[in-house]
């Protein structure tokens, strides 16, 4: 079994544990496709086995008492330090397997639900949505407020014990394969954007939700447009208070930031990226072998940061890196060894029907998405600007006015 130096006589015998476990339920994955690293599917069907059988995996964890291994008991975890959650993962993406999108709905939904929702609300929620029994997706963008997330139109207007829910989102993951989704609606357009937002819960199930999938440049259909038709939800669905919303979303963005920029890819790995040039016969040409060096090089230093961030959580300290950090950091990374995949295939990076063309053109035809999805580079780059250098914030002149009177708001 493999072994790391610097795992402390615990860490290693956890690993060991964890290697155990997935040796006896899972295949290990060997370089190029497999079924965990399939990111498109030709129609509906397709991706809904491939969700199937993520659901499956997720149950599996779950009843091995994986599924959450730093989450409280009482909420469905194990309990455990977050190392313990990093070693699991480590070992994880040595084998074919994967929640796939369930994973991201848990680590976004999951915190906002536990840290702001009421005890009801983690009842219900909290332990099927580790068990695989519940798809969750996210429907925070719109067509108007995207990067400025806050200047959102969807409106939450109350009748009695429901909020009626009428907008618009977009680029929402999956939300046509999923059963619950964390909204944000605007309750308050006379406060300012940041104050009048609230965040709920939303059934996908409920009349007038309609997902409509968006076909992609490389065929998938994993983004959305949600439209949202005199949609009713209940006051109990609301997480926190009432037009307070935004402190919960500020919690999930944190979170998609890390788990973005935390998360080690698994079909465009350098691992396989070196496998490749080895296959096409270049791993021997110097600058090739530089290229790869800088690869491998910064998917280790990714790596450490994100090691880093995890002890210093594990010793109740607050990370010394910022979440937009390793987000940028990913998000370049991820660009650049795509391309390089593509290059070292030649003609066969974006069409052909070579093995590795799936995986590698796949990562040219997407290559933007790693530098928008969870908050473009820009915003990212702006925050590390401010949080993390110190420097002045950008001029704003809407802080303090009503959302209704800001450009963006409601026309007419």
């Amino acid at each position: 079994m493999a072994q790391h130096s610097e795992d402390t006589p615990e860490q290693a015998a956890f690993r060991a544990e964890v290697q155990d476990w997935l040796s006896a339920r899972a295949v290990r994955r060997e370089d190029g496709d497999g079924w965990s690293t399939r990111t498109t599917h030709p129609d509906v069907a397709a991706e809904k086995a491939h969700m199937d059988r993520c659901r499956a995996w997720q149950r599996e964890l779950y009843d091995g008492g994986w599924a959450a291994i730093d989450w409280p008991v009482d909420h469905g975890g194990r309990g455990g330090p977050r190392w313990q959650r990093q070693i699991f993962q480590q070992e994880a993406a040595r084998f074919d397997v994967t929640s796939g999108f369930l994973a991201a709905g848990i680590a976004l939904a999951g915190p906002a639900i536990g840290h702001f929702g009421t005890e009801e609300q983690k009842t219900r929620h909290l332990r099927p949505m580790l068990r695989g029994d519940v798809v969750w997706c996210q429907l925070f963008s719109e067509p108007g407020a995207g990067s400025d997330l806050a200047n959102l139109g969807t409106r939450a207007d109350r009748d009695g014990d429901e909020f009626v829910v009428n907008g618009q989102k977009v680029w929402n993951s999956s939300a046509h394969l999923s059963d619950w989704g964390i909204l944000l609606a605007r309750t308050d357009p006379e406060a300012p954007k940041h104050k009048g937002i609230t965040f709920f819960l939303v059934d996908m199930h409920t009349a007038g939700v309609e997902p409509r999938p968006i076909r992609t440049i490389n065929g998938s259909a994993h983004f959305n447009e949600v439209f949202l038709s005199d949609v009713r939800i209940p006051v109990d669905n609301v997480v926190g208070e009432v037009n307070g919303g935004w402190a919960v979303a500020r919690l999930v963005l944190a979170n998609e930031s890390t788990m973005i920029g935390g998360g080690m890819d698994r079909a465009d790995s350098t691992a396989n990226l070196i496998a490749l040039a080895q296959r096409r016969g270049r791993s021997g040409e110097p600058l090739m072998r530089q290229e790869l060096a800088r690869a491998y090089t910064r998917e280790k230093l990714l790596d450490h940061m994100g090691r880093r961030m995890q002890e210093e959580l594990r010793r109740g300290g607050r990370p010394s890196l910022d979440g937009s950090v390793l987000k940028v950091f990913w998000s370049e990374s991820r660009r650049d060894r795509g391309d390089l995949g593509a290059r070292l295939l030649g003609g066969f990076g974006v069409s052909g029907d070579h093995a590795d063309t799936q995986v590698w053109g796949n990562e040219v035809l997407n290559r933007f998405w790693g530098s928008i999805g969870g908050g473009t580079d820009e915003v990212h780059r702006n925050n590390m600007a401010e949080r993390v250098l110190g420097l002045p914030p950008e001029p704003r002149v809407d802080k303090h006015v009503p959302w209704r009177d800001q450009v963006g708001g409601p026309q007419g």
